[in-house]
């Protein structure tokens, strides 16, 4: 599998109040036109949980919790991974190859979601 991570510069520097953090997923073949969807972080839970989409869609976790959560590919680690995010930091993936990508808080190992692809 191939990957490529794109970061903004203020990503890379360290995560801070407020910060976006940006991750494109490349995992081969051509980008659909291109979607968004957003995933809350409150109350130490993702909504939704489980969130479809087609591929080509650009997916953003906001933590809108007082508590630094993070969001980790579960079964690679590698293939996302934010930093940790702070009250109303948000850190987004484009998913580009259909699949099914379950993913994790590493704090709080229980909040769990699934992101399928189509």
């Amino acid at each position: 599998m191939a990957w490529q991570r794109i970061l903004p510069v203020a990503a890379v520097a360290g995560v801070g109040a407020g910060l976006d953090q940006q991750l494109l997923l490349h995992l081969g073949g051509g980008v659909s036109a291109a979607e968004t969807r957003e995933v809350d972080i409150d109350n130490y839970t993702f909504t939704p949980g489980d969130l479809t989409v087609p591929a080509g869609t650009t997916v953003t976790w906001v933590n809108h919790d007082e508590t630094p959560h993070t969001v980790v590919a579960a079964g690679d680690p590698h293939a996302f991974r934010s930093g940790g995010l702070d009250t109303d930091d948000k850190f987004s993936v484009t998913f580009t190859k259909p699949g099914i990508y379950q993913y994790l808080c590493t704090v709080h190992p229980y909040m769990t979601g699934k992101v399928v692809v189509k």
